[in-house]
């Protein structure tokens, strides 16, 4: 019996081969004996690769694809509806791509009831699947309400971020998180590449303020052999490191309005170029820019391009001071105690009322990250399975009740006059603000660099090297 319709150049056969479903049939021993055009399309497998070989050609390791042809053919009473059999499988594509499918098989028989193959038909189901299993994990996201990711906050304000979030993960929008020092800046732009389509490629953070101006440019972009001293060799910057997935620039107020440039290049052309070359590369990268400066205040005063800040600030996110959420306190107290448990393999099993209240009063400047630092802190100390008001750092146990003026208590600052000798009409005016916001932080922590940058969220080379550059002792 012929079931190759492809010999027989009938308007029938050319009418399947025009359709998006793909049609085949197998002999027998489960043997492709023809395949059609619209199965080349959803597979990429074209009819010289299929035909004649075994049903088995389109498997994966998580695919089982035409594999049940066989049993079928050999147990045609298998088929409970007149020999048709309804089936939704994954099959493995000439690109190893899955592809969901879903279709129909009958088997045909001959004159006398002997077995000659069947026939089959199937449609691509992946989007679909793709799209349900995408709207799935959105919806359990919707579900924990305490949590997006690895933020966490049951507050009206988190839950208007983690709206935010879902909507940004959704698109493919340039993203700009806000947000003080602390905030959990970081953690926004991974939750949104977690649960986007580029999930599955490359994350990759920087923080400008942490690299020398003169190699920000080739940490970015790459740089080739002999672009400069010290290159003795090619190097892929983090926009091709990246390609396919997210990139995440912190600190984007301390990029020199040269590389600012060079970055608005790189949005509006989608290629780069490295140092010292001149072929641009092609990159595909969704870019998440942060901040805790006011880049409007940058753009007044010079210091940053009004142009980049526009195709930065396509869709922001901003994420709340603690004092602002204080509703959240309890809940991430509880989240870090149960985390450093976990780490430390000890037993601690809350928080004392009293030294919780303290946590609820204070205005936490440096924000969730100094709220973990201290829960850290207190776990150092802990006796018992509680942490008291005792366990917390010296800075919170004097601390005044504040949460009633809504102001911070008085911590004595110094002032200009009390640092080394500076000529301040040196700086721009961003460098002042800069440096009196270092001069009261090294104040409230009696002039400790490394708590300081803690608080400022930098790290303890870029606070000694501001420091210094300012004239700070």
């Amino acid at each position: 019996m012929e079931l190759d319709y492809h010999k027989d150049p009938s308007l029938f056969g050319r009418l399947i081969d025009s359709m998006p479903v793909g049609f085949f049939s197998v002999d027998a021993t489960a043997n492709f004996v023809s395949w059609s055009d619209g199965a080349e399309r959803i597979t990429g497998y074209p009819r010289s690769d299929v035909v004649g070989k075994p049903c088995t050609i389109l498997e994966g390791q998580n695919c089982k694809g035409f594999a049940t042809l066989k049993e079928m053919l050999d147990n045609p009473e298998s088929c409970p509806v007149e020999g048709v059999c309804h089936q939704e499988c994954k099959l493995l594509s000439k690109t190893g791509q899955e592809i969901y499918i879903h279709g129909s098989v009958r088997i045909v028989h001959e004159e006398h009831g002997k077995v000659a193959g069947a026939v089959g038909s199937f449609s691509d189901l992946t989007d679909f699947v793709l799209a349900n299993e995408k709207m799935t994990l959105l919806e359990e996201q919707a579900k924990q309400r305490d949590a997006f990711e690895r933020l966490t906050g049951r507050s009206q304000p988190m839950q208007e971020v983690f709206r935010r979030l879902r909507l940004a993960a959704q698109s493919e929008v340039t993203v700009f998180v806000s947000g003080e020092s602390g905030t959990g800046k970081e953690l926004a732009a991974q939750a949104i590449h977690s649960v986007s389509d580029r999930r599955d490629k490359p994350f990759i953070a920087v923080n400008c303020s942490a690299i020398p101006e003169t190699l920000l440019e080739s940490e970015l972009f790459g740089h080739v052999k002999g672009a400069f001293t010290g290159a003795t060799r090619d190097k892929i910057g983090m926009f091709q490191a990246a390609d396919g997935g997210t990139l995440f620039l912190d600190e984007i107020g301390d990029v020199s309005p040269l590389v600012q440039l060079k970055l608005l290049r790189v949005l509006q052309e989608r290629e780069i170029r490295r140092v010292g070359d001149d072929k641009p590369i092609s990159v595909n990268v969704r870019l998440v820019t942060a901040t805790n400066q006011n880049l409007k205040e940058l753009i007044h005063s010079g210091e940053f391009r009004e142009d980049f800040y526009y195709r930065i600030h396509v869709f922001e996110i901003h994420l709340p001071a603690l004092r602002e959420r204080r509703e959240d306190i309890p809940l991430l107290t509880e989240q870090f105690i149960s985390e450093l448990c976990e780490t430390s393999h000890r037993r601690v099993t809350g928080i004392a009322r009293d030294a919780l209240q303290r946590l609820m009063d204070y205005d936490w400047p440096g924000n969730v990250r100094e709220l973990r630092n201290t829960i850290e802190h207190a776990f150092v100390t802990v006796q018992g399975e509680s942490i008291t008001l005792f366990d917390l750092p010296s800075e919170l146990r004097s601390q005044e009740s504040a949460s009633n003026s809504g102001q911070k208590a008085p911590v004595k600052k110094t002032s200009a006059a009390e640092t080394a000798p500076f000529d301040l009409s040196t700086l721009t005016p961003r460098q002042l603000v800069d440096r009196q916001k270092i001069v009261d932080i090294l104040a409230e922590t009696n002039g400790n660099k490394t708590a300081g940058a803690k608080l400022l969220g930098v790290s303890r080379v870029t606070m000694w090297k501001k420091t210094r550059k300012y004239g700070i002792d």
